[in-house]
């Protein structure tokens, strides 16, 4: 792909604006980074040690887990070297490598989110065939495909960025490498790549989205039918997190992708990606935890065990 581009490395600016408090920022996103790690790795390693997780629900959260490591990973390390050591450039083939995988992550999460749909739809809509349903092989199938979708998804918005001439400017509006601040910098028309993001990434974003919408369609439906208040209490509660999962990520990324290069603002494309590449990864972790009292039960054991 270089040899497309007159461009050999990238500037990335990163926040200019608030260059006087670089260090607070420093500090502000390490321990942001750091309450990632720690909160999902208590999720694997707490789901790993107790048997009792060891269900569906559970294998598809542990997969998130180990999802949302390594998509804050592939920036948030690379803007702390940044802030620290004060150096901004990125090279050609690093900034490739970053975005094609913070994409590939990105629409793997997508898709996850709508397996984990369809996995409480199948648990609240058809209890008595789950066992049948979400067996370990369907399981297996579904975190594969999720995984090998994303990456190809990834792979054809990664091209087809790339192909494109980078003859002016190398000075990144963003603090890692994304579509939308390189499509503004390339020279030469972006309309085929505009083209592909919407097209390609819209139907795969929009066709996870709309198949979580219909599972809980159908969740909400049953649970409305079921007489007993309390048991449409518990019901609920099942879904609760994830739902808050789904619109924290699809609110922000949407937001981010699915608009015209024309209207992309730099303070607004350079804030709305901060929440879904670095706060909603350590969010997650807390939403699915607070209000699970499954996985509290299973800490408290193994505190009790352990001390």
């Amino acid at each position: 792909m270089s040899n497309n581009s007159l461009v050999m490395e990238f500037i990335l600016l990163g926040f200019p604006s608030l260059i006087s408090v670089q260090m607070i920022l420093f500090f502000v996103f390490l321990i942001f980074y750091m309450l990632t790690l720690s909160g999902n790795f208590l999720i694997l390693l707490v789901t790993l040690a107790t048997k009792l997780l060891h269900t569906p629900m559970y294998f598809f959260l542990c997969n998130l887990s180990v999802l949302e490591i390594l998509y804050t990973s592939v920036t948030t390390p690379k803007m702390l070297f940044n802030f620290i050591l004060k150096t901004t450039s990125i090279t050609f083939n690093d900034c490739v490598a970053q975005m094609y995988f913070f994409i590939a992550l990105g629409s793997i999460e997508c898709t996850l989110l709508a397996v984990m749909a369809y996995d409480r739809y199948v648990a609240i809509c058809n209890p008595l065939q789950y066992v049948l349903v979400m067996n370990t092989t369907t399981c297996i199938a579904l975190v594969c495909g999720s995984w090998i979708s994303g990456f190809l998804n990834s792979m054809v918005h990664t091209v087809s960025t790339f192909q494109l001439h980078f003859c002016s400017s190398n000075r990144i509006n963003q603090f890692f490498c994304d579509i939308p601040p390189l499509l503004k910098l390339a020279c030469g028309n972006t309309l085929p790549s505009e083209v592909v993001l919407f097209i390609v990434g819209g139907a795969y974003g929009f066709g996870s989205f709309l198949s979580t919408v219909i599972s809980y369609i159908h969740i909400i439906r049953t649970i409305l039918e079921i007489k007993s208040t309390e048991g449409r209490k518990k019901a609920f509660s099942t879904c609760t997190s994830h739902l808050t999962v789904v619109t924290l990520f699809y609110g922000t990324s949407f937001s981010a992708y699915l608009k015209p290069t024309s209207k992309y603002s730099s303070e607004e494309g350079k804030l709305v990606p901060v929440f879904y590449s670095v706060i909603t990864p350590m969010l997650n972790p807390i939403i699915y935890t607070l209000r699970n009292k499954e996985f509290k039960t299973a800490v408290k054991k193994i505190m009790r065990l352990r001390f």
